[in-house]
């Protein structure tokens, strides 16, 4: 039996549960943008929750198991629970960015299924450095608590697309549908809590790494509302991807 199939389960969590796992729910009854951007809104919730589960190797720390390895293993249980839609996102973006077309040109690279040579790039780079990243915060004891900061803020840092100045570039596919649909005061309320108990666990620089993590998401979104005309369900895997690397960096120098 499918989870929520036996009780009634609100279509934004439905949605926000098929886009972001691959947990079997039922799918939504009914989609639109108001729907939309509810279920971005629960994305950060749902990244704790991942996190938390996905980041349980790590609490093997003081184990002989390499640390490389459980840091590869937890990112690797993450990509697989969110079926890699985020990491494909970040090489498509890659490759469109990358092409040097014209807008609409480079919008159709983005969208196309295959990965060309900056894709390729940016995706071994990307995994690399969130690698050794949690593999240095492992290293100091502090790489659960850092895999769910980055976690949490790479969501938050998605909310930041959904509000107002960064539209669809397309008139399909997911952009479309939550572009522009959450007003500001949701991204500023997931980030506060972010900010405050990043301090409190790694101190000044554990708010640096909130920070990094959502200006780096939205430097993406920018330049990507100037390359592609705005944002698209690729554009938004790619922040993600981008603010977890960007935050588990900062993080580094906070243990």
């Amino acid at each position: 039996m499918k989870l929520g199939s036996a009780i009634a389960m609100p279509n934004a969590l439905r949605l926000a549960l098929g886009t972001f796992t691959r947990v079997p729910v039922p799918a939504p009854t009914t989609i639109n943008r108001v729907i939309g951007g509810q279920a971005m809104a629960l994305a950060p919730f749902i990244a704790v929750v991942l996190a938390m589960v996905c980041g349980v190797p790590l609490l093997a720390w003081q184990t002989q198991i390499p640390h490389a390895l459980v840091a590869t293993l937890c990112i690797g249980i993450l990509a697989w629970i969110t079926r890699g839609l985020h990491l494909d996102g970040l090489a498509d973006v890659a490759d469109g960015l990358g092409s040097n077309k014209p807008p609409a040109q480079a919008l159709e690279i983005a969208k196309k299924s295959d990965i060309g040579p900056f894709g390729v790039l940016a995706l071994v780079f990307g995994l690399l450095i969130q690698i050794f990243a949690l593999t240095a915060s492992l290293d100091r004891g502090n790489g659960y608590l850092a895999f769910i900061a980055a976690v949490f803020v790479s969501r938050i840092a998605l909310t930041w697309g959904c509000i107002q100045g960064w539209p669809a570039a397309r008139t399909d596919g997911l952009g479309s549908v939550v572009a522009q649909t959450l007003p500001i005061l949701v991204p500023i309320i997931w980030t506060a809590p972010a900010l405050i108990g990043s301090y409190f666990i790694f101190g000044v620089l554990g708010m640096a790494s909130v920070t990094a993590g959502i200006i780096s998401a939205l430097i993406l979104f920018s330049i990507c509302k100037k390359r592609f005309g705005g944002v698209t369900g690729d554009v938004f895997g790619a922040a993600i991807e981008t603010a977890m690397t960007a935050t588990l960096l900062v993080l580094v120098l906070a243990n």
